[in-house]
């Protein structure tokens, strides 16, 4: 069966914000341009939930605004729509962005690099959430990192030159909330899937001939 995730959903007041994010409709939905409009606000209504890819749609009033919390994080980190000090303002002063799959943490001023690293390679750059689970304080979301590579790419080799490739990379997030704000989100990023799209490939023969 043929999912519809390449294409946007409406999402009635609460979600209409986001703008370009891109959010997979279920299979019987149809699906037609999210409109842009105020802020997300800290509810969302039982029709904003049927629209979304939510593995359970029965939340609490305190489950719908954490979701509210992480959707508009999204959406301030999209390549039309980005603000780095609201993605900043969605952690707590200790709140802390990790990087797993590079191995790498961020706090306070260096929040803001998070969203402008993947804006800078990928200027278009939006998430397709295709799967959300909400539990509490904790929001699991399956998704896809979009663009187009049109920015450099600093390596330890040199200076990558943006090609124009389209990269689809495969992400898993994890969002842990406290009080309304994000106190750690770890997020998996298939790097080797992003390079490899970028026209990037690790050099395997080189490490071989070092032993």
């Amino acid at each position: 069966m043929k999912l519809l995730s390449r294409k946007t959903i409406t999402v009635a007041a609460a979600i209409a914000s986001l703008g370009g994010l891109a959010i997979a409709a279920a299979p019987t939905q149809a699906a037609s341009p999210v409109a842009s409009s105020a802020a997300v606000h800290a509810d969302l209504t039982p029709g904003d939930l049927a629209k979304l890819p939510l593995t359970n749609r029965h939340l609490t009033k305190h489950e719908r605004a954490n979701l509210a919390v992480v959707l508009r994080a999204y959406h301030v980190a999209e390549g039309d729509n980005l603000d780095v000090d609201a993605f900043v303002n969605s952690f707590a002063k200790d709140g802390v962005f990790n990087d797993v799959v590079a191995g790498q943490s961020y706090q306070g001023e260096a929040l803001g690099g998070v969203p402008t690293y993947m804006a800078n390679l990928f200027p278009d750059v939006h998430r397709e959430l295709k799967r959300i689970t909400v539990n509490g304080d904790v929001v699991s979301i399956e998704l896809s990192i979009q663009g187009t590579f049109e920015g450099p790419l600093q390596s330890p080799a040199g200076t990558v030159k943006p090609t124009g490739a389209r990269v689809d990379v495969p992400t898993a997030d994890f969002w842990y909330l406290h009080n309304g704000k994000v106190e750690k989100f770890n997020c998996y990023v298939g790097y080797s899937t992003m390079y490899a799209q970028m026209g990037i490939n690790f050099d395997w023969a080189s490490a071989v001939d070092k032993h």
